[in-house]
């Protein structure tokens, strides 16, 4: 019972950290605090036993790693198609099922969204492709904190339009 309350410990600190990711204007920014959560993700979802959705999680850390950094290489589509292959092997050496897609899935999309670097991009995948599968996902391997990161990002990411405006998201670099 203690350990099953420090792995949803563990990813409410996550879930807390990508709320606030939202709420950086500026996509360096707002990749440099996802790439804290995807951490604490990683480990919340191997605990858990989620195995494909633990690894893709350490995926997306290099995601935001590169998208967060000042290097043309890792924030070029190179990389964007080097971390969609990346997800695709995870796929395959961690397959358990019809499960395993959904977190390959929606990470290939917020891979493409976030190299992208349109703040309406990254937030229209995020609403519509990235957080319904992950939603699926997290219920099914028993993450209450995934659930909620996923419900929280979603209204994160509609404060942002609202904040912001939508015309502005994709003019801060």
């Amino acid at each position: 019972m203690t350990n099953n309350l420090l792995i949803q410990i563990i990813g409410f600190i996550g879930t807390a950290l990508f709320f606030v990711s939202f709420q950086c204007k500026s996509n360096k920014n707002l990749f440099r605090v996802q790439f804290l959560s995807y951490l604490l993700y990683t480990v919340h979802l191997i605990f858990l036993g989620a195995t494909t959705g633990g690894i893709s999680y350490l995926i997306n850390t290099l995601r935001s790693f590169c998208l967060g950094s000042q290097n043309k290489f890792l924030r070029s589509w190179t990389m964007c198609i080097f971390i969609c292959f990346l997800q695709i092997v995870t796929l395959f050496l961690t397959w358990s099922g019809w499960i395993s897609l959904l977190p390959i899935t929606a990470n290939i999309a917020a891979t493409i969204g976030g190299f992208s670097y349109s703040g309406k991009k990254i937030r229209l995948v995020g609403i519509f492709i990235n957080s319904p599968l992950w939603i699926i996902h997290n219920v099914v391997v028993g993450s209450w904190a995934g659930i909620l990161d996923e419900i929280v990002s979603e209204l994160s990411m509609i404060i942002s339009i609202i904040r912001y405006g939508w015309n502005n998201l994709d003019t801060g670099e």
